[in-house]
């Protein structure tokens, strides 16, 4: 089964309904990179008129997690994964449309490829940048992503 934006938002809305309530929509999705959508609105705002950080997060995450996922479906193995530390930068107010992009899928593929030879869990850093509709850099996130193979 191939991992679609399509699938991956009726996911949210059924399983993670908080993602999907914000707004938080996946718009493409390939082997190397993932963009998410959100657009500030009052029910995702922080006191600042501005999007909730927690928001932000939420959509970032999903553009470097959703790429693991695909790649461990891709694998057959079962495989554990499992966001182990992070860290963000905001430099700017996030209002507007918000696409958050990942392009470090091509990272995932040799970490996969020791844990499910050695046993060990690996782990990932994979980076999503969130600019607003001028192009501007609103806010950066690094996840850490672990994943370790089931036996």
């Amino acid at each position: 089964m191939t991992l679609t934006p399509r699938k991956i938002n009726m996911f949210n809305a059924l399983k993670l309904p908080s993602v999907y309530l914000m707004g938080v929509r996946v718009t493409d999705i390939t082997k190397d990179s993932c963009a998410v959508k959100v657009k500030h609105r009052w029910l995702n705002q922080n006191p600042f008129k501005s999007m909730f950080w927690a928001v932000q997060g939420m959509a970032a995450e999903l553009t470097t997690g959703a790429p693991v996922l695909m790649k461990i479906k891709e694998s057959g193995e079962k495989v554990s994964m499992l966001v182990s530390n992070n860290n963000a930068n905001f430099s700017k107010k996030a209002t507007g449309k918000i696409t958050f992009e990942c392009k470090d899928g091509h990272k995932i593929d040799e970490a996969l490829k020791k844990t499910i030879e050695s046993g060990e869990g690996e782990t990932i850093w994979m980076q999503s940048i969130g600019t607003n509709e001028a192009g501007v850099v609103v806010s950066t996130f690094n996840f850490e992503w672990s994943v370790k193979v089931r036996r």
